[in-house]
Formats: C-alpha cells, sequence, structure tokens
C-alpha cells in the first residue's frame, strides 16, 4: 500500500505533472492562469482548496542569485492544470511568471548563471532570465521525460522510454484494432498503467544532437518505477561520470524484490564494461553512534566486474539488497552519497544516508545515531557537511550530519520541509508546507541548532486566498496506549473553536502503514477543510508510523490488526473521555489505503464507537489483495507467506484470519467506500467488494467510484466531487 520510501513533496511533484499531461489538440489549449476566488466567509471549502497554485520544482542559479520554479494553475471548469515557470531574486524579490502561453513549461533548470532551462511539448528548451531569447535545444520527436545537465554545459543526460515487450507481447500487426494483452510474467502493470515501455537514460551531445543509451540492449528500467525521475541520475563534478540508480530485474525477480543499486557509468569511454556496482564493488563500514568505524560483518573488497556480472550479484547476496537510489556526488568530486535501506522486500525500512569514498573504494553509514529515515539531502560546499530532512516526532525538521556521522538537529517547527538544495555557500531553499499551510520556498541559514537557524519565508503563492481564511487550532496530545506507552496525537479543532460546544469528532487513519501523521499539506485528506467544516479531527501517530524509532515503525509488520488498531481506539476513547468538546455521539472514522483497510477492519469492531465510516482505496480481503498487488515484496514482507500454502507461519495465519470481509457479519454502521479503478496497487475490486458486503448486509452504504483515477485522485472535477461527496455522507451521519 506504501506508495515508495519518497518524501511527501516527490509525490506531490509526480501528481502535478501527472495532471499537466492531456491530448488537446493546440487549437483547443486554455491558457489557465492563476485563479482568484472571493469567499463568502472565512472557513475553508473544496472550490478554494482547488483555487490555490501549488509550487513544485525549483532550482538555484549556479551563483546563487535566482530561484526558477515551477507552479501549477488548476481549473475546475476545464478540469486539468497549467504549468508555467517563475523566477525571482534569492530574496524572493522580482518574482515574475515567465511562461506567456497555453502550453505546459516544467523540470526547470540552469544551464548557466544567465540560462534557463525546461520541458516544453518533450523537448528541451533554453531562454534567458526575461523569458525571452527561447531556444529549442533537443530534437527527438516529443520524446524527452526528463533531463539533467552535465556541469561542463557540453552534454546531458535525457529520459527517453523504450518499447519493452518482454513482458507483454506485441500484438499481430494484422490486428491494428486489438485491445488485448497477452502476459507472460509478473509487473506487467505498475500504479496505474500497463509497462509496455520503460525509460532509460540517454547522453546527448548539446552542439551535435548526438545521443546514446548508456543502457542499450537491457531490459532494466532507469528511472525506476512508479515515481523515479532524474534525481535518481547524478553527473559528476567534472562531467566524466554519471552515477545512477538501476534494478537490474524484470518479470516476477522485480516483483518481489527491492533491490536497486547504484552504479558508476564512465561517460567519456561509453563502455558499459567499465561501469561499476558501487553497492556491491566496495569494502563497507558502518558507523556507530560514537563515532568509530566497524567493519562489516562480511566485508570482502571485490574487483571491478563487467556490467552483466554487476548485474547478476549472483555472489553477493549480502550486500546492500534492499533499495539504494538517488545519488548525488560531493562538490570535490570525490565522494558519491545516497539513500540506502538494508533488506530487501521491506520498502519502509530505515532509508540511511550512505557516503562512498572513490578514492578508498570504502562505503559509510553517516546517520546511523538518528533512528528515522532521511527522506532528501544535499552536500554542503565543504564535501564533508550533508544536510537533510526527516521525520521526528510528527514533524518533517532539518539535520545535518558529516564524514564522522555526527548528527546534529537544525530546526524544530512544527511544518514539514518536503525538499532542500543548496542556495550559495552558507544558505539553503527549501520548500516547506504545513497543517494549515499549503507548499512555498524557503531560505535557510543553518546554524549549530535549532534555535540558530534562521528560516525565511520567500514565496506567498497562496496568500490572496489564505488571508480569507480562519485557521483551524493544531494541538499536540500524548495519549497512553493499551501497552503502556505514549503516543503522539495531534487533534486539530475548528475555526472559531468554542471549546464550551460539542463537535462532531473524526479518528483519523493514515495509510501506508509506515507513513508519517506529520505537518503535511494534501489537497484530498486536507485536515485544515475538515476542521473548517465543523470537525475536530484526531489524529494519532499510531504503531507503524516512522519518527518514533525504528521499534515503534516495525511494530505493526505482520501485525496490522493488533497494536495499531489498538492505538487507534486509545486515540479515541481518551478523546471521549478528556476533551469535553469531542460529542461521543458523533464520531466518525476516516482513511485511506491502509488507513481504509483500517476503517474496514474497525467496522467489524468498534463496539459502537462510530456513526459512520469512509474508507478511500482500502484493502478489504487481504486473500485477494495478495495476488491482485503489483508490487509483491509488499505482500510477502507484510503477509510474510501465501495464502494458498497449508503450512504458513503463524504471523501469516493472523494475518488472513484477521482480514476485515471475515468481519462482515457484526458490520452495523453506515459507511462510504471510495476507489479508482486505474488503482493497481489496490484493485478497485476491493472496495467494491466492501460497498457490495454493506449493501448484501443490509447498511446504509454509498461507492464513489473513478473510472480514471488511481490510488489518488488528481483531476480537479473529480476532486471536487470528492470533498462533496465526503462532507456529504459525514454531515448525513454526524451532523443530525
Amino acid at each position: 500500500m506504501r506508495h515508495s520510501k519518497h518524501s511527501f513533496f516527490h509525490f506531490f511533484i509526480f501528481s502535478l505533472l501527472l495532471m499537466s499531461c492531456g491530448t488537446q489538440k493546440e487549437s483547443d489549449k486554455v491558457n489557465i492562469e492563476k485563479q482568484t476566488i472571493q469567499l463568502e466567509g472565512d472557513l475553508m471549502t473544496p472550490e478554494a482548496l482547488w483555487a490555490m497554485s501549488r509550487i513544485s520544482g525549483y532550482q538555484a542559479s549556479p551563483d546563487g542569485k535566482h530561484i526558477a520554479f515551477q507552479m501549477g494553475y488548476y481549473s475546475v471548469a476545464e478540469n486539468k492544470s497549467h504549468q508555467v515557470l517563475w523566477m525571482m531574486n534569492a530574496d524572493g524579490s522580482e518574482q515574475k511568471q515567465l511562461t506567456g502561453d497555453a502550453e505546459n513549461e516544467t523540470d526547470v533548470q540552469w544551464l548557466d548563471n544567465e540560462t534557463i532551462a525546461f520541458l516544453r511539448e518533450g523537448e528541451v528548451w533554453k531562454m534567458g532570465l526575461n523569458g525571452k531569447s527561447r531556444k529549442q535545444m533537443t530534437k527527438t520527436d516529443g520524446k524527452v521525460e526528463g533531463f539533467l545537465f552535465a556541469p561542463d554545459g557540453k552534454k546531458a543526460i535525457i529520459l527517453k522510454s523504450i518499447d519493452f515487450n518482454e513482458i507483454i507481447q506485441k500484438n499481430p500487426e494484422d490486428l491494428p484494432k486489438a485491445t488485448g494483452r497477452v502476459v507472460n510474467d509478473l509487473m506487467y502493470r505498475h500504479w496505474d498503467h500497463y509497462v509496455e515501455s520503460i525509460q532509460h537514460p540517454f547522453v546527448i551531445d548539446l552542439k551535435t544532437g548526438e545521443e546514446f543509451d548508456i543502457l542499450e540492449g537491457e531490459p532494466y528500467e532507469c528511472p525506476m518505477e512508479p515515481f523515479g525521475g532524474i534525481e535518481q541520475l547524478a553527473w559528476s563534478p567534472d562531467s566524466k561520470f554519471i552515477a545512477f540508480t538501476c534494478r537490474c530485474l524484470t518479470g516476477i525477480s522485480y516483483s518481489i524484490s527491492t533491490d536497486s543499486d547504484i552504479f558508476l557509468y564512465d561517460a567519456e569511454s561509453k563502455d558499459m564494461n567499465n561501469t561499476k556496482n558501487l553497492c556491491k564493488d566496495c569494502c563497507e563500514f558502518a558507523i556507530v553512534p560514537d563515532g568509530g568505524f566497524v567493519d562489516s560483518p562480511d566485508n570482502i573488497c571485490n574487483p571491478t566486474k563487467t556490467l552483466k556480472d554487476q548485474f547478476i550479484n549472483t555472489n553477493l547476496k549480502d550486500y546492500n539488497v534492499g533499495y539504494d537510489l538517488n545519488p548525488k556526488f560531493s562538490p570535490d568530486g570525490r565522494y558519491v552519497a545516497w539513500l540506502s535501506m538494508e533488506r530487501d522486500g521491506y520498502e519502509s525500512d530505515r532509508q540511511r544516508l550512505c557516503i562512498y569514498d572513490l578514492k578508498e573504494n570504502t562505503k559509510t553509514y553517516v546517520t546511523e545515531s538518528f533512528d528515522s529515515s532521511v527522506d532528501d539531502y544535499c552536500w554542503a560546499p565543504d564535501s564533508y557537511t550533508l544536510y537533510y530532512i526527516a521525520v521526528w516526532h510528527a514533524t518533517e525538521n532539518l539535520y545535518k550530519t558529516n564524514l564522522k556521522g555526527e548528527v546534529k538537529q537544525l530546526s524544530n517547527n512544527w511544518a514539514d520541509f518536503g525538499s532542500l538544495q543548496m542556495l550559495d555557500e552558507k544558505t539553503l531553499v527549501a520548500e516547506r508546507h504545513s497543517i494549515t499551510e499549503p507548499a512555498d520556498l524557503y531560505v535557510v541559514t543553518p546554524g549549530e541548532s535549532a534555535d540558530d537557524t534562521q528560516i525565511k519565508q520567500i514565496t506567498e503563492v497562496n496568500k490572496d486566498i489564505l488571508d480569507q481564511l480562519a485557521k483551524p487550532r493544531i494541538e499536540q496530545r500524548w495519549v497512553k496506549t493499551t501497552d503502556g506507552q505514549e503516543m503522539l496525537t495531534w487533534v486539530i479543532l475548528p475555526p472559531h473553536f468554542d471549546a464550551s460546544k460539542k463537535y462532531p469528532t473524526l479518528l483519523f487513519c493514515e495509510g501506508g502503514p509506515q507513513s508519517a501523521v506529520s505537518q503535511f499539506w494534501s489537497y484530498r485528506w486536507n485536515f485544515m477543510i475538515m476542521a473548517s467544516q465543523g470537525y475536530v479531527v484526531i489524529a494519532p501517530n499510531r504503531r507503524g508510523v516512522p519518527g518514533f524509532g525504528q521499534e515503534w515503525l516495525e511494530e505493526i509488520s505482520g501485525d496490522w490488526t493488533g497494536q495499531c488498531m489498538k492505538d487507534y481506539l486509545s486515540a479515541i476513547d481518551d478523546a471521549v473521555e478528556n476533551l469535553p468538546y469531542v460529542d461521543k455521539d458523533r464520531l466518525g472514522a476516516v482513511g485511506a489505503s491502509f488507513g481504509g483497510f483500517s476503517v474496514y477492519y474497525l467496522a467489524g469492531h468498534h463496539e459502537g464507537r462510530f456513526k459512520c465510516f469512509i474508507s478511500h482505496d482500502g484493502a478489504f480481503n487481504l486473500e485477494a489483495m495478495y495476488t491482485e498487488t503489483e508490487e509483491n515484496w509488499f505482500s510477502n514482507w507484510e503477509y510474510d507467506d501465501a495464502y494458498w500454502n497449508k503450512d504458513q507461519t503463524e504471523r501469516a495465519r493472523k494475518t488472513y484470519e484477521n482480514s476485515p470481509h471475515r468481519f462482515v457479519d457484526k458490520w452495523d454502521t453506515p459507511i462510504l467506500c471510495i476507489h479508482g479503478e486505474k488503482d493497481y496497487r489496490i484493485n478497485a475490486t476491493q472496495g467494491m467488494s466492501a460497498f457490495n458486503a454493506a449493501r448484501m448486509r443490509g447498511i446504509e452504504a454509498q461507492l464513489l467510484i473513478f473510472p480514471d483515477e488511481n490510488h489518488w485522485v488528481l483531476k480537479p472535477q473529480n476532486g471536487i466531487l470528492w470533498q462533496r461527496t465526503y462532507f456529504s455522507w459525514l454531515d448525513k451521519w454526524l451532523k443530525k
């Protein structure tokens, strides 16, 4: 169910780019501009939410004087978005839009201090700081899907899709209108599409236009599906080498493994046989909390192998068998850093920051003293310090470490950083958001601690709307769980809150299952709009969420219906018993993905607490889910065994016996089921089955089905319909 171990901001950018895609003819395109809305009152509405502009990608100029960034404007009437480019000085002054027509312009980068590059209609273009002197740089028949300039400005990596028919057979030429697909192996579809092509990175000479595929003839994707982008590749400072992420597997092997590696490619020789696997070809060390180094238990220094040998890795199974991704060279070129997980098949393993020393042929882990995952990072100019963001105690804040593994926290706000990069020698530019504030850009001057770090907001892209809105009040509450632990819970109170009144209250069930209940801003599961509609929201950081140590995180694996469900009930029971404004007779439970699963389970175990439920894209029947989902490593790790094995483990037996569909006989409460038919992570049959079961039991139920949406809801009119249906259902049962 978990999307992937990317930061929330990467998901957000991906959804924006999906929304910008369309098939309209040039003459039919509408130049969607910034939306203005005058509210009748001061409470957030679905229409106000979808009128907001959305910042996504951004990049500072090499000299740190300017920042170019991407903005998404949304039109409910047109049911689409328009992606445009903006530019400003590094202090936030002189902000100006560079786009002048209806075409989408995305993926902003700097070619040099005076030249901005971007994607337009599948080609790389460039322009001056004022948006003029535009010139097309590539001619690929609109096939460019991402790009990254070499530091010398002479060449670039471009991402293009190539035909891939190893799993899905190509239909006969005499049947051009046949829509059937003959499938021969697993991973024939991913997230929301059939896998009939894969991306490969090409190096292009910007002067001659000559290009070559660095994975020529290989059936492996780079970047990795379904959310990987250009961040999975990096140029060395001297423009001679490329570090890239690749999972060298296909078919069923791909579907059950998260084992990706970081490869070093020689862009000058262009010889794939010189490519080196940095995850397998080195001496491995871990930095322990006291700063010392310890040899890996099975430490062997291996000679460089051919590319084919690197891909097979048959004799190196003890090395980095989990996710390795997002490499970045140090400014001096000596080191390559990347994000690394230890265990194969465990997509929510702790994501460590790994450093490879190209001179000494060694790698070390420099965040071992930090008991949570690194979500994004960047090198400091000294090639010794790294800044990163990570969740701890329900907020995504800023940290730094160094080559000795000395970790320090640099911010401590009730907000989430979504991404970061160096602005100049001393400052960072970062995206940040919170429960009451959508994404904006900030300049951060790191200190030695959170107390002396300076954070300055430099954009206010939704000020005109936010100034009209009353904000909810956010509180933290530590709740005692049934096993004697302390659980941090967000309490979101409606605008104009009156403590003397009783309010209908929602228990928010988080997805993942191992995703943070942090200060996130969502355009669907938005706490501010829930509170603005008159609901108190109780959002517990139950067992299984990151930010409270690995032990807390992993207690949910193989125990989806155990302590985490008790934690949910502890949170809502505490609210009823100790918060006098919570109306115990008007409680609802809502959630998506694993949160939707939680709702389906609670529907059979809530003992009369709740008056209604809402489940979005939730798993209902775990036996069906085991073989329906496309990323089979998820089911293998979480369920521990296949349902058909008669000698299955105790953990697996417990999982299947406690599947929500087995407790429908205990359902007695109205339920709204929501699902997208293009959701291949949790198939729409799960939501349909739950709705059908409820109606066959005579229970009040409603189904909101989206034939054209995936695990998310991306289209504006569908988003409005989602919000209206959601609140109509809640109001019907909780505001009587």
